[in-house]
């Protein structure tokens, strides 16, 4: 059996396999690892099972790193080469509308019957991954600009954002606030995007909260992008503002809460500058 470097044909070859087997895993169709397995063998130079198995999880650890789903019964395996990432890359760009999707339980079939989202503690230097993993991924995400990817795809921060507005209204009809739930507004549907949060409620005993949604379909680690404005109001509106960050959001969306002042919990970068004339 062949032990060498994967081609990069091999590597384009199991990531379309790969994928094909995540969007029958996302849309809940029946599907068979070990026939992809088999399937594949054939196609390759001399590879085991084994050997392609582990490759299924090296691609899994790609995606991790790209902030999108992985097949749950692959575990993300490290220390893959670049090459492989290379690969994934080169299907998304020949397969853009897979960016750009945004079904799956996270978006609500309507709004009254919304499941209530998971709130979880937000990551920390405790519960981080262990280093040469987190390295992998953030510098994955550092050269593909997840970040940005993530704040132009319109459908996705909309559906978040419809799916959060649903969590705010339920949450308060469970405390007996229907009262308040009625006058939760999305601001950013209705007003546009210059408030600096996307929606606007309240907390149980009347306080306001402004809420930023910033989702991703990958995991909690997914850096962000935040605005100017959005600091700006962050720092302004301190007791009030509040960002939402949710993840896992095509399957199973989870969450958790970052208040100001945001330098306490993660690293801001600056990733462009206005350009005057003098």
């Amino acid at each position: 059996m062949s032990n060498g470097a994967w081609t990069d044909q091999e590597n384009d070859l199991i990531v379309a396999d790969y994928f094909a087997m995540l969007a029958d895993d996302l849309s809940g169709r029946p599907y068979n690892k070990a026939g992809h397995r088999r399937g594949l063998l054939p196609l390759l130079n001399d590879r085991s099972e084994g050997s392609v198995e582990f490759k299924h999880q090296n691609i899994s650890a790609v995606l991790k790193g790209l902030g999108e789903d992985w097949i749950p019964g692959y575990k993300p395996a490290f220390n893959f080469q670049m090459t492989l990432v290379d690969a994934v890359a080169r299907w998304l760009a020949l397969n853009p509308a897979w960016l750009g999707r945004h079904s799956g339980t996270g978006a609500p079939t309507g709004l009254a019957e919304a499941r209530p989202i998971w709130i979880g503690p937000p990551p920390t230097l405790s519960n981080q991954p262990p280093p040469q993993e987190l390295e992998q991924m953030l510098h994955i995400a550092r050269n593909f600009d997840v970040a940005v990817r993530d704040e132009r795809n319109r459908a996705l921060g909309r559906a978040g954002e419809e799916r959060v507005l649903a969590h705010e209204r339920a949450a308060l009809k469970s405390a007996g606030r229907d009262d308040l739930a009625r006058k939760v507004r999305w601001v950013s549907e209705e007003d546009g995007d210059g408030a600096g949060y996307d929606i606007a409620s309240f907390a149980p005993d009347g306080r306001p909260r402004l809420i930023e949604v910033k989702t991703t379909n990958g995991w909690e680690r997914t850096p962000f992008h935040i605005s100017r404005n959005e600091m700006a109001v962050a720092e302004e509106r301190r007791s009030e503002w509040s960002l939402f960050r949710l993840w896992n959001f095509a399957r199973e969306p989870k969450a958790f809460e970052l208040h100001p002042p945001l330098n306490a919990h993660v690293s801001l970068t600056a990733t462009s500058f206005q350009a005057s004339f003098h």
